[in-house]
């Protein structure tokens, strides 16, 4: 009898030891709540709506601190292709995705996160009286864009060659933001930029649509990188992106699902 409950004892004990690290595991699981510094690199045309997307993802996880580098697509990936101490890496196309992805410098397949599509911007009032992509081949109308390994260069290079329209552009800016700077400021007529980025430009700018048939859809795509210093952090944040709220934050400024 007294060995039947040594047995019935020993069996207990060894219970309770496998709920208490079942337990431990659970809280365990806490631990892994983001924290720390997340470096983010992310396309020119997201500045504004990425920078909402971290104070609400900060706000969300306290103990974060989101930092972004934005700038032209390309140069970012190039930039961590070289080492660069980024976390999340976020394109506006999927040709420097692909490129950071063959060179093995992504965690995980990216996901596309947002879409955009493309709009001519104009000066306010739009003084030259620009309708069409056929009026930025006028004579006397400034165009400026971006190289073709730029994003929006390449996108806008496939509008134009899908309306059988041939531009000279005047001068090639970094990236969107330095197309809209150039119109807003007058010193160009227009650009091709993304409908998000008209939006952004408020009253100083106007945007004359490009018909759906020449058009082009824009697509983002998100990822950790390989070498994240946080990878937790840069996870979530990742996650946030991807879910309701980010979606909800990214649609304010103009982005579609994908």
């Amino acid at each position: 009898m007294r060995t039947r409950c040594r047995v019935a004892l020993t069996l207990l004990t060894a219970l309770a030891l496998v709920g208490t690290s079942c337990g431990s595991d659970s809280r365990g699981s806490a631990s892994s709540t983001p924290t720390g510094d997340i470096t983010v690199f992310a396309a020119a045309s997201l500045t504004a709506a990425y920078t909402e997307v971290g104070d609400a993802f900060e706000a969300a996880n306290p103990g974060t601190n989101v930092a972004f580098s934005f700038a032209a697509s390309s140069d970012l990936a190039t930039q961590i292709d070289q080492g660069a101490p980024a976390d999340v890496y976020a394109s506006a196309d999927q040709t420097n995705m692909n490129e950071l992805v063959d060179a093995g410098n992504s965690a995980g397949d990216p996901q596309v996160f947002a879409t955009n599509s493309l709009q001519i911007i104009v000066e306010k009032g739009n003084p030259k009286s620009i309708t069409t992509l056929a009026d930025l081949a006028k004579d006397g109308v400034i165009y400026v864009t971006c190289a073709p390994e730029v994003p929006i260069g390449e996108y806008a290079a496939q509008v134009l060659t899908n309306a059988s329209v041939a531009v000279t552009p005047a001068s090639l800016e970094d990236n969107v933001k330095g197309i809209v700077t150039k119109v807003t400021a007058g010193e160009a007529d227009a650009g091709i930029v993304y409908t998000t980025d008209v939006i952004a430009a408020g009253a100083d700018a106007q945007g004359v649509d490009i018909p759906a048939g020449v058009n082009v859809i824009a697509q983002y795509p998100v990822v950790v990188a390989k070498t994240a210093p946080n990878p937790a952090g840069a996870q979530a944040f990742v996650d946030f992106v991807l879910g309701d709220h980010g979606r909800q934050i990214l649609a304010k400024y103009g982005f579609a699902n994908p």
